[in-house]
């Protein structure tokens, strides 16, 4: 299995909405940019389809149902 290129932790408070983060995030240098996606990461990580980023919810973070 691969590795990813990249596995960036994220709280209940990084997220976008119900349980999803999106990539590029706004810390990824502009000249890497891909277009914009939504990754699900409410049963604990999902990965980027465009740059493999993998975004993972910090051990112990809850998500809250609404």
């Amino acid at each position: 299995m691969n590795e990813p290129k990249a596995v960036v932790e994220v709280t209940a408070a990084d997220l976008q909405g119900p349980g999803v983060v999106f990539c590029p995030n706004p810390k990824m240098p502009l000249w890497s940019n891909h277009p914009r996606v939504f990754i699900a990461v409410a049963d604990g990580e999902g990965k980027c389809p465009y740059c493999g980023t993998v975004y993972r919810l910090q051990a112990g973070e809850k998500l809250h149902a609404h």
